[in-house]
C-alpha cells in the first residue's frame, strides 16, 4: 500500500477546515426566495382570483348590466344604508388616524478648532490637573487607546484651560455656544421664524441649572408667550429619542405646529477630578456636541421636508437597583462628582435591546422574518426543541441604521447581535472616532454622515437606536421623503467627508 506524501494535501481534512461556500451561497438564495415569496404572497394569491372576477365581468352583457340596476332601483334604501354606512366609517378613519410628523431638517454643532483636543493633549492637561495617580492616569490612556475616538474631537474651554476652571458660568457658557449654535444653523436651513414655533423640548442629561436650559431659548429667540416648552434631564444618552417622541405625542394634540427639539449634554460641570475608575471611564469618551431637530405636523410641510416619523418605542428597564446601578451621577469618597459606568452595562444594554426590538419587530419586520421567529419561538416553548433563538435580520426592514455612538464595546456587540455589515456600522463608528460620545446628539452626527455620503434615498427607512441610564433603550423609524443630495446640505461633515471611512485600530498606541 502507498504511503501518502506528508506535503500532499488531504482532501478530507481541507473540506472540514474550509466553509462550504456553494452551500451558504446556495442558503442565501434560499432565504431570498423564501423572503420575496412571502412578502408577495398576497400578490400571487390575488392575481389569479383577480383574473377570474375579470373573465366573469367581460361576460356582463348590457341586458345584465339593465337587470342589476333595476335591483338596485328598487332596494334604494339598502343602498342609502351602505353609501351612509361607507361615508361615516371613512370619516371616523380620516379624523382619528395619526397626525404625520416630519422631520424637516436638523443640524448639529461642530465646535471652533481652538476647542479641538487631540488624546495627547487630553492626557497632557490630566497630568497637569495633580488630580489623577499615576495607575488612574495610566487607565485613563489604556481607555482612550482602545475607546475608537481619533484626534479631532472636543472639549469646553474650562475643561482645556490650565488649571481646569469648571464653574456654573461656564458650564452655562458651554450650554449657549452649542444650542445657539445649532438652532441658529436649523433656522437659516428652514427659514423658519423663532415666533412659528409652537413646542420646545429640550433634553440634557446632567446640567440643569435654574433658569431652565429651555428658558434660556425661549429668552435667547423671544419665542411666543404660549409656547409649550419642555426641559428633560437625568435621562442619559437615550434622552434624544424620548424627545422626539415626547413632541410626536404633542403634535397630535396640537395641529398646525412646529415642534423644535434639542439634544445636547453639558462636559463642564460633570469633569471627574477624583479616581473611582469607572468615572473616569466617562472622562475619556464623553465629548462637546448638540444637535437641533425641526419637526412639523403641517400637511404643506411635507414636500420640503426630509423625513417622515413612522414608530417610536421605548423601553425602560430600570425597573431594579442593579440596572439604576449601571449609569449613574455619584459622588465619590472625597466629594468629587461623575458619571458611574458599571460593569454589568454591557449585560443590562443586551437585555434592554431585546425588550426593544421584541416590541419594534412586528411593527417594521417583513412577514417572513415574523413567521420564522414565531416558528422558533413555538419549537422552542411547547415543543422544547433545543435550537438556537432567531435573530430577525433587520437589514430586511432597514438601509441604514443609526447606533448610539456610546463606546467601542457597545458599538461591537450591536454588530455582533443584529448581524450588521461594517458598512452599516460606518456612521456611528466614523461619529465616535470624529466627534467621540456626544450623547443624545450622536444619532444625528451619524445620520448627517449617511446624508454626507450620499447614501439617503427616497423611501429609505432609518433605525435610531438609543442607550442611556435607567436602563433605557429607545428607538425611532423614519421614512426618507426624498433623495439627499449632499452638494446642497451643509452639516459638520462636508468639508472633510471625503476623508471617511478611516481605518480605526483596535488598539492605538498615544
Amino acid at each position: 500500500m502507498a504511503e501518502s506524501s506528508p506535503t500532499a494535501p488531504n482532501p478530507t481534512s481541507s473540506s472540514r477546515r474550509l466553509p462550504d461556500f456553494l452551500q451558504s451561497v446556495r442558503l442565501k438564495y434560499v432565504k431570498l426566495g423564501y423572503h420575496y415569496l412571502i412578502t408577495h404572497g398576497m400578490y400571487l394569491f390575488l392575481s389569479p382570483l383577480m383574473v377570474i372576477v375579470a373573465a366573469q365581468i367581460s361576460t356582463f352583457s348590457l341586458h345584465d348590466l339593465h337587470d342589476l340596476w333595476d335591483h338596485l332601483r328598487f332596494n334604494l334604501i339598502s343602498v342609502v344604508l351602505c353609501s351612509t354606512l361607507l361615508v361615516f366609517l371613512s370619516t371616523v378613519y380620516f379624523l382619528t388616524r395619526p397626525r404625520p410628523v416630519y422631520l424637516v431638517n436638523f443640524s448639529c454643532y461642530k465646535p471652533e478648532e481652538a476647542r479641538k483636543c487631540t488624546r495627547q493633549t487630553f492626557m497632557e492637561r490630566s497630568t497637569l490637573t495633580g488630580s489623577f495617580t499615576n495607575e488612574n492616569l495610566e487607565f485613563q490612556r489604556k481607555i482612550l487607546e482602545r475607546s475608537g475616538l481619533g484626534e479631532d474631537t472636543y472639549l469646553p474651554e474650562a475643561v482645556l484651560n490650565i488649571p481646569p476652571n469648571p464653574s456654573m458660568a461656564e458650564a452655562r457658557k458651554e450650554a449657549r455656544t452649542v444650542m445657539f449654535g445649532a438652532i441658529d444653523e436649523l433656522f437659516a436651513k428652514t427659514n423658519v421664524k423663532p415666533k412659528d414655533i409652537g413646542i420646545l423640548v429640550v433634553n440634557c442629561s446632567l446640567f440643569n441649572p435654574t433658569p431652565s436650559l429651555s428658558a434660556m431659548v425661549v429668552n435667547h429667540y423671544k419665542l411666543r408667550g404660549n409656547i409649550v416648552s419642555y426641559n428633560l434631564g437625568g435621562m442619559g444618552c437615550s434622552a434624544g429619542l424620548i424627545s422626539i417622541d415626547l413632541a410626536k405625542n404633542l403634535l397630535q394634540v396640537h395641529p398646525n405646529s412646529y415642534a423644535l427639539v434639542i439634544s445636547m449634554e453639558n462636559i463642564t460641570l460633570n469633569w471627574y477630578f477624583g479616581n473611582n475608575r469607572s468615572m473616569l471611564v466617562s472622562n475619556c469618551l464623553f465629548r462637546m456636541g448638540g444637535a437641533a431637530i425641526l419637526l412639523s405636523n403641517k400637511r404643506s410641510d411635507r414636500s420640503r421636508s426630509k423625513y417622515e416619523l413612522v414608530h417610536t418605542v421605548r423601553t425602560n428597564k430600570g425597573a431594579d437597583d442593579k440596572c439604576f446601578s449601571c449609569v449613574t451621577q455619584e459622588e465619590d469618597a472625597d466629594g468629587n462628582i461623575g458619571v458611574s459606568l458599571s460593569k454589568d452595562l454591557m449585560v443590562v444594554a443586551a437585555d434592554a435591546l431585546k425588550t426593544n426590538i421584541t416590541t419594534l419587530g412586528p411593527l417594521v419586520l417583513p412577514v417572513s422574518e415574523q413567521l420564522i421567529f414565531l416558528a422558533t419561538l413555538v419549537a422552542k416553548r411547547f415543543f422544547k426543541m433545543k435550537i438556537k433563538p432567531y435573530i430577525p435580520d433587520f437589514k430586511l426592514a432597514f438601509e441604514h441604521f443609526c447606533i448610539h455612538a456610546g463606546g467601542r464595546a457597545v458599538l461591537d456587540e450591536l454588530e455582533k447581535n443584529l448581524q450588521l455589515s461594517e458598512w452599516h456600522m460606518e456612521p456611528s463608528r466614523m461619529t465616535l472616532y470624529r466627534f467621540g460620545n456626544t450623547s443624545s446628539s450622536s444619532l444625528w452626527y451619524e445620520l448627517a454622515y449617511t446624508e454626507g455620503k450620499g447614501r439617503v434615498k427616497k423611501r429609505d427607512r432609518i433605525w435610531q437606536i438609543a442607550f442611556g441610564s435607567g436602563f433605557k433603550c429607545n428607538s425611532a423609524v423614519w421614512r426618507a421623503l426624498k433623495t439627499v443630495n449632499p452638494a446642497k446640505e451643509k452639516n459638520p461633515w462636508m468639508d472633510e467627508i471625503n476623508n471617511f471611512p478611516v481605518t480605526v485600530p483596535k488598539v492605538s498606541a498615544i
